[in-house]
């Protein structure tokens, strides 16, 4: 950063010690905005480009001239990102920067120990890191309630993949809540490399209130983007029915063995997770000259861990993942992203060839393996197109979700226990999804509550219920519920996961 950087000179020196002397186009614009600690912001930028930094600087900074006035006990940001191994990878970003200024951060999602939430509960740190999921847990509870209290600050992370579900309305509320708790406003900053709605975007991140949007970085922007769609040869043909597999498929596997050869890193990204999984079956049975992995949120968090090391370490040349390395993940010095088959989405194929090239004029470089369906190659020539002149889609946001507003309900009545009807109406629509929920909507809702012994209504004021706790806790997740088995490895007895 620059020596009239409005930052700490703690803070000063520590990016120095790590060679950041310029700050780049997002961080130019968003710091002195941030500093000034009265604008809500969405700030946009392609991936790779500081984005989180962008946001934090500031943020830590002011905390650490806090720090200084007086002793620090509670939560003060809370950093939400949509993955846990987002979580864990902003964790290891900012840790040492923290630490530096006497600051102390944390994470906090579904891979949490028991033990390592109690010591929170009791040692509260200053950063919390955390999921949507695990926001919504902590904020009725008793002694972390109390913790929240002190919280100035919120940054969403990969905003746009939360706003295209009802786990964005969720958190919309959840917000809400949170400011509600505290009894002032609290800073909200989003941030996003692939947003094609932004004004409705920042609605749902600030709800009523003003949201600045920042763009910066895109004109900067290098990619390299092509698709490929293999022919069989003879060898293919009897290659495959060695390996029981079609030849155009057999095909498409040596393409990708190819790539991985010549490049120094690579990802390899599939729509699914069963896919993943052939798709790695059939690689090992190629006998490739190098080492890889799969990754899926279905894979343990041991086996999931293993395999990025592994990456960021050079030990594997390739990761065959799905939308589990997707999201703002800095996974080392990838020098390529294959997309198997067409992504289906422009922000989709954007998020995973942003994997590659990550960092400051870098070039992200991605390959779409297409089928030889006549759909596939279209769309995916079209997606391309639309990819490198950034025509991103709108992010479809669920309005009155009344399965949302049900549980969000719930979690009122455990944040307050008794409230107005009046008043109830007042937070719900102060969150943008439900910003046009009428009295006689809610009035509805609370009796179809009622019915289910979720809450109890007296004349003009709503109480808890009977089941208004195991309601709540049983219905954290707005994410679609799978069946899932165990699955463990039977010579080691460790876990595989499920």
């Amino acid at each position: 950063m620059s020596v009239k950087s409005p930052l700490s000179k703690e803070m000063l020196q520590f990016l120095k010690s790590k060679g950041i002397v310029k700050p780049t186009p997002i961080q130019e614009k968003a710091i002195p905005l941030l500093l000034e600690g009265k604008q809500n912001s969405l700030l946009l930028a392609p991936t790779g480009s500081g984005k989180t930094e962008a946001a934090l600087l500031p943020l830590l900074n002011k905390l650490h001239h806090m720090s200084k006035q007086r002793e620090l006990f509670g939560f003060y940001i809370i950093y939400i990102t949509p993955l846990k191994a987002l979580n864990r990878d902003v964790f290891k970003r900012i840790i040492e920067l923290c630490e530096h200024i006497g600051l102390t951060a944390d994470v906090r999602h579904g891979d949490t120990t028991q033990y390592a939430r109690r010591k929170q509960a009791i040692n509260p740190p200053n950063l919390l890191i955390t999921t949507p999921e695990s926001l919504q847990a902590i904020l009725p509870g008793k002694r972390l309630r109390y913790h929240l209290r002190t919280v100035f600050a919120v940054v969403v992370d990969e905003v746009h993949d939360l706003a295209g579900s009802k786990r964005g309305t969720q958190l919309s509320l959840g917000l809400e809540r949170l400011e509600r708790l505290v009894g002032s406003e609290i800073m909200r900053v989003g941030l996003s490399a692939t947003v094609g709605n932004p004004k409705e975007v920042a609605q749902l991140l600030g709800g009523k209130k003003d949201i600045k949007t920042v763009w910066a970085g895109y004109d900067n922007r290098k990619v390299d983007l092509k698709v490929a769609m293999p022919s069989p040869t003879d060898q293919h043909k009897k290659l495959g029915r060695k390996l029981s597999y079609p030849p155009h498929s057999v095909a498409r596997l040596e393409t990708i063995v190819d790539l991985i050869e010549k490049h120094q890193s690579t990802l390899v990204f599939t729509n699914t997770r069963s896919f993943a999984e052939v798709l790695g079956a059939k690689m090992r049975a190629l006998n490739p000259p190098f080492e890889f992995d799969v990754h899926h949120g279905s894979l343990s968090k041991n086996a999931r861990l293993s395999a990025e090391d592994r990456l960021k370490t050079g030990v594997s040349k390739a990761i065959i993942a799905t939308s589990s390395l997707e999201l703002g993940i800095d996974i080392g010095q990838a020098d390529l992203v294959i997309q198997y088959s067409s992504p289906r989405e422009v922000s989709r194929l954007v998020q995973r060839v942003g994997r590659s090239g990550h960092g400051i004029g870098r070039t992200s470089k991605g390959v779409v393996i297409s089928t030889i369906n006549l759909d596939d190659i279209s769309e995916s020539g079209v997606i391309i197109k639309r990819a490198k002149a950034n025509k991103i889609e709108n992010a479809r946001i669920p309005m009155k979700a009344w399965d949302v507003l049900c549980h969000q309900i719930t979690g009122i009545l455990l944040d307050c226990d008794t409230i107005e009807c009046t008043s109830l109406l007042e937070v719900v629509s102060a969150a943008y999804p439900f910003s046009e929920v009428t009295s006689t909507e809610l009035d509805a809702l609370l009796k179809f509550m009622e019915g289910r012994r979720l809450l109890e209504l007296h004349d003009s004021k709503v109480s808890r219920g009977a089941r208004t706790r195991v309601f709540y806790y049983d219905r954290l997740s707005m994410i679609p519920d799978t069946r899932q088995v165990s699955a463990v490895d039977i010579t080691t007895r460790t876990s595989i996961g499920v």
